[in-house]
């Protein structure tokens, strides 16, 4: 049998393109807006990871031209040989400084944080602990490592302790969760995981990518918000959400970091982050110390969205973040009611297994601080609309 044999085998994309279902890789031509241009027309943009607005701020943009004309267009090498410019150790120093860390390394994508990060700091005589919903970039990264792997059930702390309580004494352990999971919107949760981690002598991740600029008082994330932060040992992030660009961190303990910075093989072997980007995510951090109304604004756009979804008796799961999805069930009527949304101007995401448990598909929407209510009133019309259709509600 051909190696390439499934690629033919594999029909579902096919059927969906047959039926005009098909809802990935659509192109948009207009910056990441609440409303955005595609095929011509506009839509309300419902779907996108832009939290604070930042990824089309003037400021952001000018700072990303600035250091292209001052950097040129990328730094052809890694990192560790030729391609370290002075604004990437400037903006591991503001990160470490905004986060509380004495070290922060940055990487080129947030998925290659999780892949190096992980595979370098667990072994084969290592235990890992992953929530059953964890980041497939979580999921990579401990592949890599060879650790023993152990899942809990998503947030079941008694399940958790279990295994914990079961592991041999001798062995390290990590436990590492994603502080919102980006398809439901829920939270870990952290203050049990720390209780959890400090009684069995385990370190502990998270994966905050989602948390970052949206939740804490200062924006430091999920732990700023539970006020555990001395109980998180590392804190990865990612720019390509509230930071409105593209690229990843590390953050921790300067010993850690150090060894990370020189074993994590996705960081040493990678191109460095061009300096347009790291420039954008220099800017878009001093936005986000200097403007904490943009949280705020957020978060009154969500708990409206959140209210008013529920009251029209859609099933938007647990919740507590600007991921807000809506629960389907079925896979084909997942496509069926984005491409009705589609059509009738409301830019959503489908999410489907694996993503999500097998009969679990949903339809995630998300929001930003710069919706207006013009735009969110209408995408509620929209929305009971088509959920009426396939009738969900």
């Amino acid at each position: 049998m051909s190696v390439f044999q499934k690629c033919h085998d594999y029909q579902t994309v096919r059927m969906l393109r047959a039926e005009g279902l098909y809802s990935y890789y659509r192109s948009l031509s207009s910056p990441q807006d609440p409303v955005v241009k595609m095929d011509g027309r506009e839509v309300i943009m419902l779907g996108s990871n832009n939290y604070l607005g930042l990824a089309n701020h003037p400021e952001v943009k000018r700072a990303a031209s600035h250091a292209m004309a001052r950097y040129g267009t990328g730094s052809a090498g890694s990192r560790l040989l030729n391609g370290t410019f002075d604004i990437h150790v400037e903006l591991e120093e503001r990160l470490a400084a905004f986060m509380r860390r004495e070290s922060a390394l940055v990487f080129t994508t947030g998925f290659q944080v999780n892949l190096g990060v992980l595979s370098c700091l667990l072994g084969r005589q290592d235990l890992v602990f992953l929530d059953a919903l964890d980041h497939a970039s979580i999921i990579d990264g401990v592949r890599l490592g060879f650790a023993k792997t152990l899942k809990f059930a998503h947030n079941d702390m008694d399940d958790l302790a279990g295994k914990l309580a079961r592991a041999p004494a001798d062995k390290s352990k990590l436990i590492v969760v994603d502080g919102v999971f980006s398809m439901e919107g829920d939270l870990a949760d952290l203050p049990a995981l720390t209780k959890l981690a400090s009684l069995h002598g385990a370190g502990l991740m998270v994966d905050d990518a989602h948390g970052l600029g949206v939740f804490g008082e200062c924006g430091r994330g999920t732990p700023e918000h539970f006020g555990v932060e001395d109980g998180v040992d590392l804190i990865a992030g990612t720019f390509s959400k509230s930071l409105g660009t593209v690229g990843g961190f590390i953050a921790g303990d300067e010993t850690v970091i150090d060894y990370i910075r020189h074993h994590a093989r996705s960081e040493i072997f990678s191109a460095s982050p061009p300096p347009a980007s790291v420039a954008a995510a220099i800017q878009a951090l001093s936005i986000i110390e200097r403007e904490p109304e943009r949280r705020e604004q957020l978060w009154k756009n969500t708990h409206y969205m959140m209210r008013e979804l529920r009251a029209l008796g859609f099933d938007t799961g647990d919740s507590e973040s600007p991921v807000i999805p809506i629960v389907v069930g079925d896979d084909l009527t997942s496509f069926i009611m984005v491409r009705r949304l589609q059509e009738l101007g409301i830019f959503a995401n489908p999410v489907i297994s694996p993503a999500v448990p097998k009969g679990g598909a949903l339809i995630r929407t998300s929001y930003m601080a710069t919706h207006e209510r013009k735009h969110l009133d209408r995408a509620l019309e929209v929305l009971a609309q088509v959920g009426r259709e396939v009738g969900i509600i």
